[in-house]
């Protein structure tokens, strides 16, 4: 199924280097790139909200006295480490 896109003159630019580097065709470089990408960006976007932050959230026995008063503090304080 053809496919039309426009692209920007360094992104062009980009695809044409990459194709003679690897000795193949722009279509076989866009093909493989969104073979890599897609299945990426499509297993972080199906993740459930658990899934997500099941390595901050999931602990048990945090030793911490100060969650019930602190918790969303705490909380904000791991999700910026996270990013």
């Amino acid at each position: 199924m053809p496919i039309s896109v426009r692209l920007d003159k360094k992104t062009e630019a980009m695809l044409d280097e990459t194709a003679q580097a690897l000795g193949t065709s722009k279509a076989s470089v866009i093909k493989e790139s969104l073979a890599e990408y897609c299945p990426k960006v499509l297993a972080r976007k199906t993740k459930r909200p658990y899934e997500l932050i099941k390595d901050i959230a999931g602990r048990k026995g945090s030793g911490r006295g100060d969650l019930s008063s602190r918790g969303e503090e705490i909380l904000r304080h791991a999700f910026r480490r996270k990013r």
